[in-house]
């Protein structure tokens, strides 16, 4: 059930396949950048709609909420339905989720629509992925794997940084700021839909009856190698879930700058400086990763919180950049350690454990910081959270030199995918695709 096998896409002309991977990767850009739209808009829902801290941390959660439950129950059958099967459902989730959006403002239509975005969210990252992987695949056969890697990261990382972006440019210098990133991304989502449409097929379905089953999971292989990679993954989606939920309100509300666009900008700079780390350090060994991204997300969220502290804006930029470094490099090599630990068969399900892991991460300190703000100041908070954050990396660098995870003898080198925060979800069963 792999590409060489569906003899529509043998006969797809190059020109064909070229199209189709450059469509995929728009529709995957395009909708991971719409699950991030809402971000520098919050501080507006919080002064036009009376929101709390709490609130928007609630509405966040149930995004993430969402993805988890998308990503265990139909994040892995696009492998034997097909691809368009799921994709064009899943961006037709987003598009629904965008109407929903532009009919109110009210707590409850924003609480349905986030809950949406994430059902569609984790249909689409690992589809989408494995998608890409395919027609690059059979439109330069034996080639490198390099342009599938980078593209892969910037729709996947990047693209949740240019929803930020986008939206907040157009918050800050467009009219009506709480319909117009929406009706924009509306258009979007459906010329994604028609590309998607438009594009070959990558799976031919077996003929023997789909008896449907939700995402196995489980810690296969080294234990050690796992536990690690659940604190790492843990660690690097809570720098993620903070600064996608409390950051702009934070800049607006103890920074005292209320521009929409720097607003997503800053943002943007965070995602943006994971997906550059995660293409550019593919060369280093997982050992090196590891430091790499423990040395960038401690000293970055200390800087971090010292720019809340002295009330410095760029601290606090450089400081969330520094982090997002190190979060999107210790993630990736999380990534890596499991995929290379657990054996090709059960590699799909042991890091399907590890995104839930992540997404915890998302969402779990977000809330905890929301309700904590109700009672203590913001700066406070964060210093809790990053004395809590530092611990966790101090237990990662302590479990890392207590095990070296190497592949399974025999087993081929794992295709490890483009980890991002919201990433939204990752790629879990292309892994074990290109595993068989």
């Amino acid at each position: 059930m792999i590409a060489a096998s569906d003899s529509r896409l043998m006969n797809a002309s190059p020109a064909r396949l070229h199209a189709g991977f450059w469509s995929i990767a728009i529709a995957f850009l395009t909708a991971m950048a719409f699950s991030t739209v809402p971000t520098p808009l919050y501080p507006l829902y919080m002064r036009r709609d009376g929101f709390s801290t709490f609130t928007v941390t609630v509405v966040f959660a149930v995004y993430a909420v969402g993805v988890v439950i998308s990503l265990l129950l139909a994040g892995h059958i696009s492998d034997r339905l097909g691809r368009k099967k799921i994709l064009i459902p899943a961006l037709a989730l987003e598009l629904l989720a965008a109407a929903l959006f532009l009919t109110s403002s009210s707590l409850p239509v924003l609480l349905a629509a986030r809950f949406v975005t994430g059902l569609g969210v984790g249909m689409i990252t690992a589809t989408a992925t494995a998608h890409l992987q395919e027609l690059h695949a059979a439109h330069q056969p034996g080639a490198s794997r390099q342009r599938f890697e980078v593209v892969s990261t910037a729709a996947n990382s990047g693209g949740l940084g240019l929803g930020t972006l986008i939206a907040g440019l157009l918050a800050q210098f467009v009219y009506a700021p709480l319909r117009t990133p929406y009706l924009v991304f509306a258009g979007l989502l459906a010329l994604s839909i028609l590309l998607v449409a438009l594009t070959p097929e990558t799976v031919t379905r077996a003929p023997d009856r789909y008896r449907y089953r939700p995402q196995r999971i489980g810690a296969h292989g080294n234990r050690m190698v796992y536990l690690t990679a659940a604190v790492s993954a843990l660690a690097s989606f809570a720098v993620f879930g903070v600064f996608t939920s409390l950051a702009p309100g934070f800049v607006s509300g103890t920074l005292h700058h209320s521009s929409r666009a720097l607003a997503g900008a800053i943002v943007f700079a965070v995602f943006g400086a994971a997906a550059a780390a995660q293409a550019l350090t593919g060369s280093l060994s997982a050992a090196a990763k590891t430091r790499l991204g423990l040395l960038a997300q401690a000293s970055g969220i200390v800087v971090l919180v010292i720019g809340m502290h002295t009330a410095s804006l760029a601290a606090f930029l450089v400081g969330g950049v520094v982090a997002g470094i190190g979060a999107g490099v210790l993630f990736k090599a999380a990534v890596g350690s499991v995929a290379a630990s657990a054996a090709p068969a059960e590699r799909g399900e042991a890091l399907a454990g590890l995104f839930l892991i992540a997404y915890l991460g998302l969402g779990v300190p977000a809330i905890a910081l929301g309700v904590a703000t109700r009672s203590l100041p913001a700066v406070t908070v964060m210093t809790w959270f990053a004395g809590i954050l530092l611990v966790l990396l101090a237990t990662v660098a302590l479990l890392s030199r207590r095990t070296a995870p190497t592949a399974t003898p025999g087993a081929p080198a794992p295709e490890l995918p483009s980890a991002g925060a919201g990433t939204a979800g990752g790629p879990v069963r292309d892994l074990a695709h290109s595993a068989r």
